[in-house]
């Protein structure tokens, strides 16, 4: 008889791919109305499990055993397990913007009889669906007049109307902020006690992670390492520490999450002054207004706000004009008014932009990381128009080393990186640059916690060489913990300055809500 307390079992799965053993007889058990959380640095093995689970990897190209409900799964693609309840929310929504929330939710399923779309009865599935998720929208507006946040909505009550029984989300909150991201934990919560439907999740968030789980299996070096079963006190509060994870995940204790910095910190380096932007959209509309902030040498500068308080439309205006219509304003380096009002100008004067988007507006996933390092400043290897290759390579291969990125070669396809190493191809490209000024939007975003802990090193370092560093993130505590001086936007206006050694994540929304 099947095990009624066991709904998947995943059992000795191995999975290779030339040179690289991906999993490593993986052992990894979910109940039934159970919160699980899959978690492990980015190239640990979680998101080769889950495509094995989902068909994605098709049966007969891995070793091993999946049991679902007590039946033997021999997947051979992704509708096949869908068919069986398992239904995958992936980080990259696959909504078509253009479609109505209704026909996203539908797109090959559609409720149709001799080929002809019964519209009625998909709006009003539609909106069944909906409501379990609390999104209450018209169900015919396009998906594209949504947030990210209920988007992520549309894409879980789609999971809904395939019937599923386990759903796996794959850094469901990456893109949301803090309001949005308690809403679709909550969600997860109803769904497990209300419909005894279970859930995978797959975060970075740890502190999300500690909330909402019931179990916690561990993945490193793709082996499993532990599964933790989660208890909770009268508050609710989890027996489980982010710090015991993160033990469990790195092999190790990171005793300081952000490490200290002991560098002098000299003159005012970079200075914005009066800087008013308006919204491209809407020329009448102010998105900043006479924001001023300054930052010195060797000093990190945070940048704390809701979403849409105007910190990385700041950063983009001010890097080569990249966002925004009417700008108005001054820049100053070392006491100089400096005109940086195109990216080539910014470049030239020694300020760099890591964008928050990496892979659509930081990188050319298509190209090597050779030729991503460099693209900012071929001129400094060019003789006559011609590119130096011998020299490239060097400078490639010592970034790579500087910054610990760990790639085969420098010719690999940088989309081929995890994205810690991703991001660490970014920092190289504009380190190569030689900046004074580095505006860093988000840099630790969708990356482990093994690598959110090399980039605060490599922050440091930059800041110790005299580099002025402004750092723009939607998670506190890593604000708090790595700024020297906080500036609190909201709705485009600076209303508060901070010590980063005293401020509070009390403080801080404080100023943002009685702006």
């Amino acid at each position: 008889m099947p095990d009624e307390s066991i709904l998947l079992s995943m059992k000795h799965i191995t999975k290779s791919f030339p040179g690289v053993k991906a999993l490593d007889d993986v052992n990894f058990d979910v109940k039934p109305a159970e919160i699980h959380a899959l978690v492990g640095e980015n190239g640990a093995g979680k998101s080769t499990l889950v495509k094995v689970l989902s068909g994605v990897y098709p049966h007969g190209t891995y070793e091993g055993d999946i049991l679902f409900e007590g039946k033997n799964c021999t997947f051979a693609n992704i509708n096949q397990s869908e068919r069986a309840g398992i239904v995958i929310i992936h980080q990259e929504l696959a909504l078509s913007p253009y479609l109505s929330i209704a026909e996203n939710m539908f797109i090959g399923d559609e409720r149709a009889k001799f080929n002809i779309i019964n519209w009625d009865r998909t709006r009003e599935d539609a909106m069944k669906y909906m409501h379990r998720v609390g999104l209450n929208e018209n169900p015919n507006l396009p998906v594209n007049r949504l947030g990210v946040g209920k988007q992520q909505m549309v894409e879980i009550a789609k999971a809904l109307a395939k019937h599923a029984k386990l759903l796996i989300l794959d850094e469901p909150t990456s893109a949301l902020n803090e309001k949005d991201s308690e809403h679709l934990l909550e969600i997860l919560r109803e769904l497990r006690d209300k419909s005894n439907i279970s859930s995978i999740l797959i975060s970075h968030k740890l502190n999300e992670v500690a909330a909402v789980a019931d179990s916690i299996t561990i993945l490193r070096d793709g082996k499993t390492i532990e599964t933790l079963k989660v208890e909770r006190d009268a508050g609710g509060k989890a027996s489980i520490s982010e710090e015991r994870i993160i033990k469990g995940m790195v092999g190790r204790e990171i005793t300081e999450m952000y490490p200290k910095r002991d560098n002098p910190i000299g003159d005012v380096l970079f200075e914005i002054k009066d800087w008013t932007v308006y919204n491209p959209d809407n020329p009448e509309r102010k998105k900043l207004d006479e924001v001023s902030i300054n930052v010195r040498a060797g000093e990190v500068v945070g940048l704390a706000g809701l979403v849409g308080a105007g910190r990385t439309e700041l950063a983009m205006s001010v890097f080569g004009s990249a966002y925004g219509e009417g700008i108005q304003g001054e820049t100053w380096i070392a006491g100089e008014e400096v005109d940086i009002s195109t990216i080539p100008k910014a470049i030239a004067r020694g300020v760099a932009y890591v964008p928050e988007d990496r892979k659509e507006h930081g990188l050319v996933l298509i190209q090597s990381v050779k030729e991503n390092i460099t693209v900012a400043k071929l001129q400094k290897l060019a003789r006559m128009a011609v590119i130096n290759e011998h020299e490239e390579n060097i400078v490639a291969e010592d970034f790579c080393k500087r910054l610990n990125t760990k790639t085969p070669t420098i010719l690999q396809t940088t989309g081929h990186l995890s994205g810690g190493n991703q991001q660490k191809v970014v920092l190289s490209k504009w380190l190569f640059s030689d900046p004074r000024v580095l505006i860093l939007d988000e840099p630790t975003r969708g990356i482990d916690v093994g690598a959110k802990h090399e980039i605060y090193l490599i922050i440091n370092s930059l800041a110790a060489q005299g580099m002025a560093c402004i750092l723009i993130s939607s998670e506190m505590p890593e604000i708090i913990g790595m700024s020297d001086r906080i500036y609190v936007m909201s709705e485009g206006k600076i209303t508060a300055e901070l010590p980063g050694e005293t401020a509070t994540q009390e403080e801080i929304m404080r100023n943002i809500l009685n702006n």
